[in-house]
């Protein structure tokens, strides 16, 4: 056997050549190639919000609204523009949140003052004299029945605390008054035993401490008078104004956009321990080798046309570097090349050839199906396999509708169809034309019982050993990872070897590679596919 040099395909991809920039397609690569994965992580996650939207009880809310007032003499005066500096409005929230109002808040419910001071919220607007208080809890009557009691004990707490503070402040006047009232009643008596000359100094203080003492009792008398009312609740909550938790759905759509971005991480942690073949570049960089062709995928039923024709390209590009007797051994790394073997079968018998299909592992059956496939849609070309000599006319029958003609002498068909002469060069490759027919019509010629016609060519089946003295032979290796029978021929003839977009790793490929160049074979080519040949 005698192959066909290779020419000025490139050896190396990798060197030479500009960087390659990173485009957003790059990145969106992997997570679409993991799609399984990203979409079974992200089922998780959606599954977990999911069952703790499920098993943990919905939160509601109550909120009740306090006006605080400032403590003052005369509550019909105006409290000014600045009504919020009358109050300071951040104690009040502390006092709200406070010791006192939480324990009396968790002895109310009986439960730890550490869940109530996280259950129990207090808003202050700026700018004015409110307190909102909000309670959730894991039922209505409970929020409820909490943010009232929690609003109620802030009113009675700082009303306490007033109240003590007035408390404080009249005792000390009392106490005051009644020294004054004490040393008014000691200088009556100075006075009643008072001589002339020391009367009218007695009378002189005496006026100043009932001055003195009306003063404290004017005072004292502001003070009982005060209103210690600290405010009153303008908004008490009711089980028709709990709102229950809305955010709900937001758990199951963060789960799921959790769990996709988690997947995503996941896809990218795989691929980087667990390389594929992605594009040619990527097989020309892990074999070294030259692309033969690339088998696109079929996604609907109008590209069937095209993936057979991305076949025969790689029909051709085979037959233009090998020479007859040809054995062409298809190697994939842990794939299986059945249905692209069967595919190069059919394209290269359309033009003629006579071609064997050998298989060694038990798929002739899976290749003969392929075949007869294949073979039912082979592009119509025309017939001209028949002979160009019309067929004589009956005595009598006339021509153009005139009178009968003489009857034409019989000529004797060549034997050699049109363009099917043999040439005298020995290397000259045989080349016929294709069949009329669509699904290939099988011409008069002696074959095999398992012969199966493609156009004026014909595909056989058997093993290895059966195909010893046919012209073209194409080996459908098992495969390599495995079985090391593919790289065995290989070195009888030439190899293919067959890379699968997606699924082929960059290790298996360039150990498959490694060991047919240590075998003393060199590969013609690869050949990049999806999913075999569709």
């Amino acid at each position: 056997m005698t192959d066909a040099p290779v020419g000025s395909w490139p050896v190396d991809a990798s060197g030479g050549g500009p960087a390659r920039t990173v485009t957003l397609a790059d990145l969106l690569r992997v997570p679409l190639h993991r799609i399984r994965l990203v979409a079974a992580v992200a089922a998780v996650g959606l599954l977990a919000a999911a069952g703790y939207v499920l098993m943990v009880p919905p939160v509601v809310t109550a909120s009740a609204v306090v006006a605080v007032r400032p403590v003052v003499t005369d509550a019909f005066t105006p409290s000014g523009a600045a009504a919020d500096r009358a109050v300071n409005m951040n104690v009040e929230s502390g006092i709200a949140t406070g010791t006192e109002v939480v324990q009396r808040l968790a002895d109310a419910n009986g439960q730890d003052q550490r869940d109530m001071r996280n259950a129990l919220a207090v808003e202050v607007p700026t700018g004015g004299q409110i307190l909102r208080f909000s309670y959730t809890a894991r039922s209505a009557d409970q929020a409820v029945q909490s943010v009232n009691i929690a609003a109620q004990a802030y009113l009675d707490v700082r009303r306490a605390m007033y109240e003590k503070q007035r408390t404080e402040m009249l005792r000390s006047y009392d106490e005051s008054i009644g020294k004054v009232a004490a040393q008014q009643t000691a200088l009556q008596r100075r006075i009643g035993t008072a001589r002339e000359g020391a009367l009218d100094a007695a009378v002189a203080e005496l006026s100043g401490i009932n001055s003195q003492l009306t003063q404290l009792s004017s005072a004292r008398t502001e003070i009982a008078a005060v209103d210690v009312n600290p405010g009153w609740v303008t908004q008490t909550a009711e089980r028709a104004l709990v709102s229950a938790g809305r955010d709900r759905p937001l758990y199951l759509f963060a789960g799921l956009l959790g769990g996709a971005l988690i997947g995503v991480v996941l896809a990218y942690a795989w691929e980087t321990v667990d390389r594929r073949i992605r594009s040619a570049a990527d097989g020309r960089a892990a074999t070294g080798l030259p692309l033969l062709g690339t088998v696109r995928r079929q996604r609907f039923r109008g590209r069937r046309r095209a993936v057979d024709a991305d076949v025969r390209y790689v029909a051709m590009a085979i037959a233009e570097r090998v020479r007859q007797p040809a054995r062409v051994s298809l190697l994939a790394a842990r794939e299986d090349p059945s249905i692209l073997t069967a595919g190069l079968a059919v394209a290269l018998a359309a033009d003629g050839r006579e071609v064997f299909l050998a298989d060694d592992s038990g798929r002739v059956e899976k290749l003969r199906a392929a075949v007869l496939a294949d073979r039912g849609r082979l592009p119509v070309v025309a017939d001209q396999a028949r002979s160009i000599v019309p067929k004589p006319r009956p005595a009598g029958t006339p021509a153009n509708g005139g009178a009968a003609a003489e009857p034409a002498p019989a000529r004797r068909p060549s034997p050699h169809p049109p363009g099917a002469r043999p040439s005298p060069d020995a290397d000259a490759t045989l080349t016929l034309p294709r069949v009329a027919s669509a699904r290939g019509v099988e011409i008069n010629r002696t074959g095999g019982a398992g012969d199966v016609a493609v156009g004026i060519g014909s595909v056989r089946f058997g093993s290895w050993r059966q195909g010893a003295d046919h012209g073209l032979v194409l080996y459908n290796a098992p495969p390599a990872e495995s079985d090391e029978r593919g790289v065995a021929i290989a070195r009888q003839g030439s190899a293919v070897v067959v890379v699968e977009r997606d699924r082929t790793r960059e290790s298996d490929l360039r150990r498959l590679v490694g060991r047919l160049r240590a075998a003393g074979v060199t590969p013609l080519g690869f050949v990049l596919t999806r999913s075999g040949s569709d």
